[in-house]
């Protein structure tokens, strides 16, 4: 192989090393539900 592909080879499996690594590291974020709240109905009544 040429110097030329090999270094481009090396490049490439450094870029998937480092792409599979930062997936590892997933963050869980919880965020809590709003209360939920009950919509006005319609009575018939105008006020």
């Amino acid at each position: 192989m040429s110097k030329s592909v090999r270094a481009l080879l090396a490049i490439s499996l450094v870029a998937f090393t480092a792409a599979c690594a930062q997936q590892a590291e997933e963050e869980y974020i919880v965020v809590d539900p709003e209360p939920i709240s009950m919509e006005p109905t319609y009575t018939g009544k105008l006020k």
